[in-house]
């Protein structure tokens, strides 16, 4: 379900470009709208420019006292990035276009993170990678039923990044280990004990709410129902307080706990050793950009020096679902992948 069709005005004069996102004020409320439902509303550079250019529009016009975020279609809210284009280039050895996706979609994350008005982020079916990256730094983050919410990137030889290291870095407990390496989908319930959404609303409630909130431009109106069980919040994961992937591996062998160590025997070595790195530094950042910061020195290296692109051909072009990892897993080389930048750093157009 999803309530952006009820609720779409027409685009006004002097609004964003809206490439397969709809970007237009309604009200007292600044609307974007995911767009492409049948690709599962993932997430191109161009959609990342376009919602970063809204938001710094919006950020000091006195009609918008909110941005709302949803998405057309029932089956994803947005799916994660549209990263066919960097896996292309990647392969002819263009790395630039990857570095510059990248540097735009972190910085367009930081910013609703950090934007100072309300924004409500109505999440419904998939919301995987780049979609947490837009609804997961919102600072109302509401989920219905159908959601399911996952950081899957160690499965295509990638790392949890849009600011993913940040949320699994202050999940509670053992929850952003497990959930990096294995890149389980979290529900409704799951979601909101992670600490990656606040309310629960039956999916059939949101139009309205939607419509109120442009109407009146109170974020004080979103208020959820009590939310689903949350099964993490009983799950044992003491297996993943392990130094390394290998001790985490023993431990889960050791337990029996055949469902956990099934994707960790499938996924990329190298991305998982880098995820654990990620996730725990991430809980003694300042701030989510200081995370993103991190996660960028990865992914600029990605489609040069890790399995990004053998993880992007296995699953999402020949989807033959057979990786064939290489990448060098070793400590020296996950410090090597995360070690500063120089020059390439991402930076922030507010520092000097």
């Amino acid at each position: 379900m999803t309530a952006a069709p009820q609720t779409r005005g027409p685009a006004q004069d002097g609004d964003p470009p809206t490439p397969d996102v709809a970007i237009r004020k309604d009200r007292r409320a600044g609307r974007i709208t995911f767009t492409r439902p049948q690709a599962l509303n993932a997430l191109s550079r161009d959609m990342a420019l376009a919602i970063d250019a809204a938001l710094r529009a919006w950020r000091d016009d006195p009609e918008v006292a909110l941005v709302i975020v949803d998405a057309e279609g029932d089956r994803a809210f947005c799916a994660g990035g549209d990263i066919a284009a960097v896996y292309r280039a990647g392969l002819a050895g263009d790395h630039d276009l990857g570095r510059a996706f990248f540097r735009d979609e972190y910085r367009m994350n930081a910013r609703i993170a950090g934007f100072p008005k309300p924004v409500v982020a109505f999440m419904q079916g998939f919301v995987m990678g780049g979609g947490v990256g837009v609804g997961g730094h919102a600072s109302h983050r509401v989920v219905g039923d159908t959601t399911q919410i996952a950081m899957p990137e160690s499965g295509i030889g990638l790392i949890p990044d849009v600011g993913g290291s940040w949320l699994l870095g202050h999940a509670p407990g053992r929850i952003g280990e497990y959930l990096g390496l294995t890149a389980g989908r979290m529900g409704p319930g799951d979601a909101i004990h992670a600490r990656f959404a606040d309310h629960y609303l039956p999916e059939a409630d949101w139009p309205a709410l939607i419509d109120r909130l442009a109407e009146t431009g109170d974020a004080h109106l979103v208020k959820g129902a009590p939310p689903p069980p949350a099964p993490l919040a009983d799950a044992d994961l003491s297996a993943f307080g392990g130094r390394t992937v290998g001790e985490i591996v023993e431990a889960l062998e050791r337990a029996g706990d055949e469902a956990a160590l099934k994707p960790l025997r499938r996924n990329s070595p190298l991305s998982m050793a880098a995820t654990l790195a990620l996730v725990r530094a991430a809980r003694g950042d300042a701030s989510v950009r200081d995370s993103l910061a991190r996660e960028f020195r990865f992914t600029w290296r990605a489609t040069a020096e890790s399995d990004f692109l053998e993880g992007v051909r296995a699953q999402i072009i020949d989807k033959d679902r057979n990786p064939r990892w290489s990448a060098d897993a070793g400590e020296a080389h996950v410090r090597a992948m995360l070690a500063p930048l120089g020059d390439a750093e991402l930076t922030w157009e507010d520092e000097a």
